[in-house]
């Protein structure tokens, strides 16, 4: 059965960890994403596909400050949207030739997406995004000592060497502004690009205008604000694992299969998936289950399909009625 899958990508899929991040790398890591992403759309389904920002966020501030002799830096949101924009265009391109090469005619368009945001909300006050590189403790003291301003956190276990990150606020995603072009587009059988990097962070301004926000909202949680509002069948979330586990790093792990909505609820609010990592992308699932949606995955890029088939993955489904 033909189906509507939203496709939140992790950042594996643009870069990986040990990697500086080069457009040819970046481009070759692409190309084995679409190619699973091709057969998906080879059997009908139609496709959604945002992504996350946070290295190449990270390293075009870097980028930004470094030249602010000679040009003046951009502000965090244009830096989304430029980010948007790059990785759009890598996928867009890659994935249009893929479909060319197979001779399936599917149009394929990315957009330059914003996403409402609070600007009451707690994350501005406690900053928990991690972008950029992953630092040293001496190098992160360093960074520390001469940008002040910045919020720099450990976001990976003591026994990592680079474990320090700079985090920026990520606010809770409220609505997709471009929501009804994209579903429009969707229903016309277009490949859509959207909500890249979590969207492009925005508020409300006394004036009922919208304006930009120092911020970078979680592309699962805004990915789920997408599957929600095009009617997706499956919200699908590819990460470095082909499961959620439970009791992870203990003798008594263990992978988390199919589940209902209600036991997935109460393995969350016993900790089994922490803030900094496996947290949000179940959370992001619970949502959209919540609001209707049949299933969501979370598994690998290698497992996709076996997970859409119901072979592998953590799957959440509704209750039994």
């Amino acid at each position: 059965m033909r189906k509507v899958i939203v496709i939140a990508l992790g950042g594996n899929a643009i870069k990986q960890a040990h990697e500086q991040g080069t457009v040819e790398e970046q481009r070759a890591n692409i190309a084995t994403t679409c190619e699973q992403l091709v057969n998906m759309l080879i059997y009908g389904n139609r496709l959604v596909i945002t992504h996350g920002n946070g290295p190449q966020a990270g390293s075009l501030l870097i980028q930004q400050e470094a030249g602010v002799a000679e040009v003046p830096a951009q502000p965090m949101d244009v830096v989304g949207a430029m980010t948007q924009g790059q990785i759009g265009y890598m996928f867009q391109q890659t994935l249009q030739n893929m479909l060319w090469d197979k001779q399936v005619p599917l149009p394929v368009v990315s957009i330059v997406n914003q996403v409402l945001v609070s600007e009451d909300d707690p994350d501005y006050q406690d900053p928990s995004k991690p972008v950029g590189p992953f630092y040293t403790k001496e190098e992160a003291e360093k960074l520390g000592a001469e940008r002040p301003e910045y919020v720099i956190k450990e976001v990976k276990p003591e026994n990592v060497e680079r474990r320090f990150r700079r985090v920026v606020p990520s606010p809770e995603p409220i609505r997709n502004i471009e929501y009804l072009a994209i579903r429009k587009m969707v229903d016309s059988g277009m490949v859509v690009i959207a909500s890249g990097g979590g969207g492009i962070p925005v508020v409300y301004d006394e004036n009922k205008r919208l304006k930009g926000t120092a911020a970078v909202i979680d592309k699962d949680k805004a990915g789920e604000v997408l599957a929600t509002v095009v009617g997706a069948d499956v919200f699908l979330v590819l990460t470095d694992i082909a499961h959620a586990k439970i009791n992870f790093g203990t003798p008594e792990e263990k992978d988390v299969g199919l589940i209902t909505y209600s036991e997935m609820k109460k393995l969350s609010e016993e900790g089994h998936f922490k803030a900094g990592s496996m947290g949000p992308k179940v959370l992001s699932c619970l949502r959209f289950i919540e609001w209707g949606g049949q299933q969501a995955i979370i598994t690998s890029l290698d497992n996709a399909i076996a997970a859409l088939r119901g072979e592998s993955g953590t799957r959440v489904v509704p209750d039994t009625k």
